[in-house]
């Protein structure tokens, strides 16, 4: 299942960049014993830097995943050399929300949605499995923040208690936080 696609916008003749599902980081099985194209993050990267300095949108509708590919797609959006658009028209959930603070400018629909939350994971073992589990999930937590305080000028401190709290939050709302800079289909 892939989450993301290259598309070409017909009015400007733009290269737009669509991520909608589940973000991965490996390709899956399937679709690499059939010889599908990588729709990984690391797919992605490449594609990116194929967009070779141009302007991009990037459209986001995503409950998120996987932690490491949503740095690894962030990473390449602000590596890059050219204007990067973000524009939310469903949800940005989760690692979703992460991919859209590489954007120079976000923009949501009004009518969409962005959540942030604390890393989650799957443990079992005996107890130092669970401490180390703790100490992995300590360490991503710091890692998500950067790209949230980078982005609002919020303190790790305020950040951390959102996420914490499972901070749901609508265009206005994100707006006023600093998660976003505006809405779409509202003239200037």
């Amino acid at each position: 299942m892939q989450f993301w696609n290259v598309a070409k916008n017909e009015e400007s003749g733009e290269n737009e960049l669509r991520i909608d599902g589940p973000i991965r980081m490996e390709q899956g099985f399937w679709d690499w014993l059939f010889n599908k194209p990588d729709r990984s993050a690391t797919g992605l990267e490449k594609a990116i830097k194929a967009f070779a300095g141009k302007d991009i949108t990037v459209w986001i509708n995503s409950n998120g995943g996987e932690c490491i590919a949503a740095s690894v797609v962030y990473s390449a959006l602000k590596n890059y050399e050219g204007k990067v658009t973000v524009k939310i028209d469903g949800s940005a959930i989760s690692a979703a929300s992460v991919i859209a603070m590489a954007g120079d400018e976000i923009l949501m629909s009004p009518t969409a949605i962005m959540m942030i939350h604390n890393p989650l994971t799957e443990a079992r073992g005996e107890v130092k499995d669970f401490q180390k589990a703790i100490e992995i999930l300590t360490e991503v937590k710091e890692s998500i923040l950067n790209a949230y305080v980078k982005k609002t000028k919020l303190s790790r401190n305020e950040i951390s208690d959102l996420m914490d709290s499972e901070k749901w939050m609508s265009a206005d709302t994100a707006i006023r936080l600093g998660f976003a800079d505006g809405k779409l289909f509202e003239e200037d």
